[in-house]
């Protein structure tokens, strides 16, 4: 990867099969993010949402960031 690259694996989180209806439940997805740029493994505390994931790819290329969900960058470097 080149220096400014940025890779990002995820997953869709489902549904809990006990709960009624069609929203997203309470289940957690994993989001692994690497870049040559970050120094070492880092756990994210907070909530961490898709929004985030849009705002830290952003932030990473330059672009304007969004209104919604906060760049986890800077945190990762």
């Amino acid at each position: 990867l080149h220096e400014d690259d940025l890779l990002i694996i995820t997953a869709d989180h489902g549904n809990d099969p006990t709960a009624e209806g069609t929203d997203h439940t309470r289940e957690y997805i994993p989001v692994l993010m690497y870049s040559p740029k970050f120094n070492g493994g880092q756990a994210l505390e907070g909530d961490t949402t898709f929004s985030s994931i849009g705002a830290t790819i952003a932030d990473n290329f330059g672009v304007t960031l969004p209104d919604y969900g906060r760049s986890y960058l800077e945190a990762l470097k």
